[in-house]
């Protein structure tokens, strides 16, 4: 069993080296060069392990690499060429000749039967394989029988017609599964990508459907013919806002990688919750929904006053979509020498601590197929990029509450806020 033990070895060899070979294949993408690589590289190790059986006679699993070559690659008279040369430096002998005339006949038969091969089924192609690798071995060992004689035939047998077959049928398994894994894998990413355009599609949807919404609430209220001129421009002015929110909108949609603050605004608290309870006013009348503001003295806090706008418009606006049989939703401000402290409450439905664990992640959302789970996603983007902390607590039936801390900022030369509007104004 000395030559099949030998044999058992020299396929180890080619199986790490295929095993290498793929690994190559995953990081570069060159599937032909890289079988290429092995086909020609298993050649040499198998001839560098040739099992001298006589004189003249070398024996190898050269035919393993050569088989799944012509196969699978189609280059089987490049691969016979190799193999009479690395043959001829062990001697011009009868051994060599046999070689000649073998490699002349089956690569011309595999070369033709390549693309035969390639229409066929993962499981069709092993078996083919399997089949083929039986029929040179027997091309190989018929003469061996009759010429050997003293020699262990049986271990000769054992060795081309288990060992070769075994060896392409599992270097061609291995191959079908590779390639069937870079299939599934190309199949993944093409419905990653299309479920990402679904998404950001709705998310799009979504986020704009809020200012055209308040938008669309305020052209309806223009159209009262009871409606007074200093209200009539209030309302034109926050349609306008509303619009070049949206403009926004998609702006930051067009970047969302980018989604940061990145603006150097200089934000007044309680006038930016004011702007934003005013345009959802109306939808909140429409759940029955009452929303109460307590704010303390105005503060400031420096960042990008479109995007904090944003948020807190996703914040209230979900307070809102949470109570849809009315309820509360409660605005409160608090400052002191350093922090600004934000808190929206709602008494809606609540989330359960999976949900509130889950909270930002990007498409995640608590709506179910109505949310697209980019919107709390933003609101912590944002709030972080602003150097600010959000904390989150809910309970299932008993509401959330959302506590937005900020650093505040501190007008040079020690101005009050209200000094600090006068002279926006007298700038403007």
């Amino acid at each position: 069993m000395e030559l099949t033990l030998h044999f058992l070895f020299n396929l180890s060899l080619l199986i790490v080296l295929l095993f290498f070979s793929l690994i190559w294949t995953e990081n570069t993408k060159k599937v032909q060069s890289a079988g290429i690589f092995y086909c020609f590289s298993s050649l040499l190790i198998c001839y560098g392990f040739s099992y001298p059986l006589t004189d003249h006679i070398l024996l190898n699993l050269r035919n393993i690499p050569f088989v799944i070559g012509s196969l699978y690659i189609g280059i089987s008279p490049y691969l016979g060429l190799v193999a009479i040369i690395i043959r001829a430096f062990f001697g011009i002998d009868l051994g060599f000749w046999i070689t000649v005339s073998f490699y002349a006949i089956f690569s011309l038969m595999f070369w033709k039967l390549h693309p035969w091969f390639l229409e066929k089924s993962r499981k069709q192609r092993i078996l083919i394989a399997i089949g083929f690798m039986y029929i040179v071995g027997i091309y190989q060992i018929l003469p061996l029988n009759f010429a050997l004689e003293g020699y262990p035939i049986l271990d000769v047998n054992l060795a081309f017609l288990l060992i070769q077959p075994l060896g392409v049928g599992m270097i061609a398994y291995f191959l079908e599964e590779f390639d069937k894994f870079i299939i599934y894998r190309q199949q993944l990413i093409t419905i990653e990508r299309q479920e990402v355009v679904e998404k950001m599609g709705a998310a799009i949807s979504h986020e704009i459907r809020n200012p055209l919404t308040a938008a669309s609430g305020f052209v309806q209220l223009l159209h009262s013919d009871s409606l007074s001129p200093e209200s009539r421009l209030q309302y034109l002015a926050i349609v306008r806002s509303e619009l070049k929110s949206a403009e926004r909108v998609i702006q930051d949609y067009l970047t969302i990688p980018k989604m940061k603050a990145d603006g150097e605004d200089t934000i007044y608290i309680n006038d930016a919750l004011n702007n934003v309870i005013q345009m959802l006013i109306p939808s909140a009348q429409k759940n029955s929904i009452e929303i109460i503001a307590n704010f303390s003295n105005e503060s400031i806090v420096i960042g990008d006053s479109q995007k904090f706008h944003q948020c807190l418009v996703n914040i209230m606006k979900n307070g809102i979509e949470s109570m849809p049989y009315g309820g509360t939703l409660t605005v409160e401000t608090d400052a002191t020498a350093t922090n600004v402290i934000i808190t929206i409450q709602d008494t809606g439905t609540g989330m359960t601590e999976e949900q509130l664990d889950r909270l930002g992640e990007p498409y995640y959302s608590t709506k179910g197929d109505q949310g697209t789970g980019l919107g709390t996603m933003v609101v912590f983007s944002v709030i972080r990029s602003m150097n600010g902390n959000i904390h989150v607590d809910s309970s299932l039936g008993e509401g959330t509450t959302f506590e937005l801390v900020f650093r505040s900022s501190l007008a040079e030369d020690c101005l009050s806020i209200n000094e600090i509007k006068k002279s926006n104004m007298v700038h403007n």
